[in-house]
């Protein structure tokens, strides 16, 4: 799929076809792109809850036609201390289970707050942006390919949990392709969510039956951690391009430092504006460049960081002299652990012009894998990214933040265009972002095709667990033998494996006029008017 599909009035993409079409309606009834952007992730939190799920966590950002963008950022705060687990005769935070729920979550809250960046806190009723995600929740909807193997995948790991069991394994059986997928109790919460205000989530009925629920699987999450949860706004970091491209992406705890710096470092080797060798090693060594600085900075929990990260992206002589140390003819060496997870990126822009880039989490696939039965919410496992020693670098404590490898982008072009976008993918966030961003803004390719566009991946992602260069197999041999040449662990990947991320862009040109794209190696479409 090569078209770009493009419209004037209104447009939502999102991995998920069912999820575009409930933002698009929120748009065609009036609703803002806030608006818009809730109603979609509403929906997505029940069709593809592999993903993503109420009890994860949200990042935001909102670029309105005039004034000053602004990041909202919806981030669970840890609920334990190391002790917990060294009591427990633990070395590491276990990624499954009720000690994996070891975090808040704050996509709700994120939710709630975003609302309240709108003009009056928007023009539609929470009921209305529920509708169509509480219809998918109480009727059903069918299982995607996607999502069938992998409930097929992660069966044996995570059957066990009740909650867990009675609606992802009907009949004692993982899911399958087609199949219809009800969840009930979370028809119910959203139903009580949109009666009652968002903050019913965090202390409300909602939050005595999530607490209640958390207890019982052995969570450290009580009522007093989500009364306390909250979501900030503040100023997204930012870096200017020698173009004067201004990229927009979330402070910390969230990678979005990291996709900042490739661009930052990208911009000072950038070779001639054409696919080919160049073009990705250069991409390749300036993530390993960008992630080197960023761990030195001890990327993570805010007040953990031992440099600013704005700072970082000011310190032009420094980035000078990092770019000026990258070999452009040989690969340096790549030890990084790397992380995944399962995630969706989903972006949406309205009649004004506002655009809004989000992005919303569990962590790893269906998340600890705790379920909640009364109220049908899986709860992330975001917290198993958090280190037992405080040599670590982020060290687990109550109230601390974990690092994300989530973040949405956005960029402002000298002549009026913007653009949003983002993807899942683990490490491969930053990496496929660049490439999102190095191929239609700086190569001029058009939206779709830079985005269906053979793409590579260094390190771990959704769904592998090596270190290696990974290459879709669609990328030209010379490329290819010529990146082995120059001493990357090349490894092939069949062409549009989800591995590679779900991402998604929207462009608006100076007049109005918006481009979107969705990314074939997932189930989302463009919605538009």
């Amino acid at each position: 799929m090569l078209t770009t599909p493009s419209s004037q009035r209104g447009m939502v993409t999102s991995p998920h076809h069912l999820a575009s079409q409930a933002g698009l309606d929120v748009l065609r009834e009036g609703g803002t792109a806030i608006e818009a952007a809730i109603a979609t992730g509403a929906c997505l939190a029940v069709v593809y809850p592999h993903m993503n799920a109420l009890g994860g966590d949200s990042f935001w950002l909102i670029v309105p036609p005039s004034g000053a963008p602004r990041a909202v950022m919806g981030v669970g705060k840890a609920a334990a201390d190391a002790g917990l687990y060294r009591g427990r005769g633990l070395s590491t935070i276990p990624t499954r289970g009720g000690l994996a729920a070891n975090t808040s979550a704050g996509l709700v809250e994120a939710w709630r707050v975003a609302r309240e960046q709108d003009p009056g806190e928007g023009t539609l009723p929470l009921k209305r942006l529920f509708d169509d995600a509480i219809f998918h929740a109480e009727n059903g909807v069918p299982v995607t390919a996607g999502h069938a193997a992998l409930a097929q995948g992660k069966d044996k790991e995570l059957t066990g949990d009740p909650g867990y069991d009675a609606i992802y394994r009907p009949g004692g059986k993982f899911l399958v392709e087609g199949e219809r997928l009800s969840q009930g109790a979370l028809a119910q919460t959203l139903r009580g969510l949109a009666a009652r205000g968002l903050r019913d989530f965090y202390e409300g009925d909602i939050a005595r039956a999530l607490t209640d629920d958390l207890e019982k699987a052995g969570s450290p999450v009580t009522a007093a951690h989500l009364a306390r949860q909250e979501a900030r706004v503040v100023p997204p970091l930012k870096c200017c391009l020698q173009n004067q491209i201004e990229v927009l992406n979330t402070p910390p705890p969230t990678q979005g430092l990291v996709s900042l710096l490739i661009l930052a470092l990208f911009d000072r080797i950038a070779p001639d504006p054409t696919e080919g060798v160049d073009f990705v090693h250069r991409a390749v060594e300036s993530f390993k460049a960008a992630r080197r600085i960023a761990a030195k900075a001890r990327l993570g929990d805010p007040s953990l960081m031992t440099s600013d990260a704005q700072s970082l992206l000011d310190d032009h002589a420094h980035l000078n002299d990092v770019a000026q140390a990258i070999d452009l003819g040989r690969a340096s060496p790549w030890p990084d652990p790397g992380s995944d997870g399962g995630t969706v990126w989903f972006g949406a822009v309205d009649r004004d012009g506002t655009m809004v880039s989000v992005i919303q989490s569990i962590y790893h696939e269906y998340g600890s894998g705790v379920v909640l039965p009364e109220t049908g919410v899986t709860w992330q496992n975001r917290g198993a990214s958090f280190g037992l020693k405080e040599s670590d670098p982020n060290p687990i404590a109550e109230g601390r933040e974990p690092f994300h490898t989530l973040n949405p982008a956005a960029a402002l072009l000298p002549d009026g265009q913007r653009m949003i976008y983002g993807t899942m993918g683990g490490e491969g966030q930053p990496q496929t972002q660049s490439a999102i961003f190095i191929r239609r803004l700086l190569f001029g390719q058009p939206l779709q095709a830079a985005i269906t566009a053979p793409r590579w991946l260094l390190g771990r992602t959704w769904g592998a667990a090596t270190n290696s260069l990974k290459i879709e197999d669609r990328m030209p041999e010379d490329v290819v033998e010529a990146l082995r040449a120059a001493g990357h662990d090349v490894e092939l990947f069949p062409s549009f494996d989800s591995a590679m991320g779900h991402a998604g862009a929207i462009l608006r040109h100076t007049h109005g006029r918006l481009e979107g794209a969705t990314d074939p190696r997932s189930d989302g479409s463009v919605a538009a008017w």
